[in-house]
């Protein structure tokens, strides 16, 4: 695999972009308080949590997302630019991950608010994720 096509600085600012986004999308005046509750989360535990490693696993994770988009588009062949690459991150995030966590979700029997909030949040920074690379080539 060829990966001198992929501008390794945009997949660390579009997995950037993504981790804050996440802090915006999540935070208690925006999403994270119906998140919470959807799960049945207390402030309590959530502070139980080793937020070092769920935060640092999670930028791993979106890093490996932005490569994966970044690859994607670079073995597509065609110039993207701002909107073309937006569109590409939310047609992955829409029929990918939103369905595939849409799935799991009903065989959790989780709520579709809790998938409208966590699917709404991967589709969105997929799309700011294809925004950035696709701009920045």
């Amino acid at each position: 695999m060829d990966f001198s096509s992929i501008n390794f600085l945009a997949v660390l600012v579009a997995a950037l972009v993504s981790f804050v986004f996440g802090a915006i999308w999540y935070n208690p005046s925006v999403f994270g308080k119906a998140w919470q509750k959807e799960l049945g989360f207390t402030d309590e535990y959530l502070q139980e949590g080793s937020m070092p490693k769920i935060f640092g696993s999670s930028f791993v994770l979106m890093l490996i997302m932005a490569f994966g988009q970044a690859m994607l588009m670079a073995h597509s062949h065609q110039g993207f630019g701002l909107s073309n690459g937006a569109m590409h991150g939310f047609m992955i995030g829409l029929m990918f991950v939103g369905c595939s966590m849409g799935i799991n979700y009903l065989y959790q029997r989780r709520s579709i608010k809790l998938w409208l909030i966590d699917s709404g949040y991967q589709i969105t920074f997929l799309t700011l994720q294809g925004a950035i690379l696709g701009v920045w080539p």
